[in-house]
């Protein structure tokens, strides 16, 4: 018996196993697809999970494979990034999602997650000691919990019978991966002539030879799961720009409409879900993956603190309550991203006048933190002003904060000298130590990054220990 069996070997399953890993659970992922996809889906890391690569000792190999850019404006208005942005990273990290997988499915057997490929669920069900899984080939596994994060349109979250409540695609967008014959300075004058009123339309050089190209559709009446055929593709890069760039060789063609869905539970008992499983929006600011990795290092802590025996009471529901509302900002901002690109003349003008607004400091900030998920903090109550924010890096007197949380346990960072974390010293680091950098005399971090705790008082501090680390030992 495993202790989590996890469904969906994408980012998010990936960076939950290894997650959970780190704290010794055993790990069994399952994942339907033989061989891992080849296609690029995603293009990039935003600055909360570049931050939490960081935080896991992972960043130098997403760096090695990656190129930065600057961070990019809402809904593709162009303007420079405000300063002193609340990170140490802040840049977006171009890296095709098939990199990003390849190194978080790397992590994960490292650490030692058992990955099986070639496996679909087709049957669950649960009860208060476990669940039991049967696959496709009549194989049953059975676990203590559960994870889906087998996408969209996740089989777990139809077996479990969660609502997906959300509004359907209105529009549609073609992406492929194929071979342009066209010359490259050609191309390159075509995009920037219909990028100047069509900001849904790119096309982006790729290895081996190839280009992704994405392409505006039209209405979606329904949304379809049939892949667009070449010549459909080439039609409407036609109708478009006036040529279609003698695309030929296709290696992956499909479609995506700009739909919103979002699971009202994120829990059923012994049963959870995360990453796209959990919610859909359109890709509109690179959000998807980034939001799905979150949700995995949010719960991976939590779910190991359940089966090791020590987390306090409401712990693994504050998975939901912490991240459900995160997911519906996203597609709220992801919508209001996909108007403000539309070609109709009020979108148009509220464009301009969005582009006028941001011009404001305060605002684009707000709006660059929504979609880099700087601004996310969660409702930890009152206290303190910097309870649920989560701790940028900082320079210690001995070296990076950030370089302590490599094994994602709690971190105690005490400036005073004065604090003990005596009966919980095995789930959190004290560490004593000091930076002009840090708002408090002391911080407790949850291993997500997130303050559960600054002050300078044993009594007070242990108080707070008791709320998110349960019970002292010993």
């Amino acid at each position: 018996m495993f202790d989590v069996i996890i469904v969906g070997a994408g980012p998010t399953g990936l960076m939950l196993a290894g997650e959970l890993r780190l704290h010794g659970v055993r790990v069994l992922v399952l994942e339907r697809d033989v061989e891992a996809p080849e296609q690029v889906r995603a293009l990039g890391l935003h600055v909360r999970s570049i931050e939490l690569m960081d935080q896991r000792g992972l960043l130098e190999r997403f760096l090695a494979q990656g190129r930065q850019y600057p961070l990019r404006g809402f809904a593709g208005i162009d303007k420079p990034p405000p300063p002193g942005l609340d990170t140490a990273h802040g840049y977006i990290l171009g890296i095709p999602q098939t990199h990003t997988e390849a190194l978080l499915a790397q992590w994960a057997t490292e650490t030692g997650a058992e990955v099986r490929r070639g496996v679909a669920v087709v049957a669950l069900g649960q009860d208060d000691h476990g669940v039991g899984v049967e696959l496709a080939d009549g194989t049953r596994y059975s676990a203590r919990y559960l994870v889906g994060c087998d996408g969209g349109r996740s089989t777990v979250r139809k077996l479990l019978g969660v609502s997906f409540p959300g509004e359907p695609a209105r529009v549609e967008t073609l992406v492929g991966e194929l071979a342009l014959t066209a010359d490259p300075a050609e191309i390159a004058a075509v995009v920037a002539e219909v990028r100047r009123t069509q900001l849904r339309f790119g096309v982006m050089p790729l290895e081996n030879g190839l280009s992704r190209v994405v392409v505006p559709g039209g209405e979606a009446v329904e949304e379809r799961t049939v892949a667009p055929t070449l010549a459909e593709f080439r039609r409407r890069l036609r109708e478009l720009t006036g040529t279609d760039f003698g695309a030929h060789s296709p290696r992956w063609l499909s479609r995506f409409g700009d739909a919103t869905r979002l699971a009202d539970r994120y829990r059923v008992g012994r049963v959870l879900l995360a990453g796209d499983a959990a919610h859909i929006h359109p890709p509109t600011g690179g959000q998807g993956l980034n939001l799905g990795i979150q949700d995995a290092v949010n719960l991976g802590w939590k779910l190991a603190a359940a089966l090791d025996g020590w987390a306090p009471d409401g712990l693994l529901d504050s998975y939901h309550t912490e991240r459900h509302p995160v997911a519906a900002a996203v597609l709220d901002n992801t919508r209001a991203q996909m108007a403000l690109l539309s070609l109709d003349p009020g979108a148009q003008a509220m464009r301009r006048l969005m582009s006028e607004l941001m011009d404001f400091e305060v605002v684009h900030r707000h709006l660059i933190e929504k979609i880099t998920a700087i601004g996310v903090r969660y409702d930890f109550g009152p206290g303190h002003g910097l309870l649920g924010r989560r701790q940028r890096d900082v320079r210690l007197e001995r070296g990076r904060l950030y370089e302590l949380m490599r094994a994602g346990r709690g971190l105690l960072v005490d400036q005073t000298g004065r604090l003990s974390v005596a009966g919980w010293a095995d789930r959190i680091d004290h560490v004593v130590d000091g930076s002009g950098e840090l708002a408090a005399p002391a911080m407790l971090l949850r291993p997500d990054g997130h303050i559960a705790w600054a002050g300078a008082e044993q009594a007070d501090l242990v108080a707070h220990l008791r709320t998110w680390f349960g019970a002292a030992r010993g």
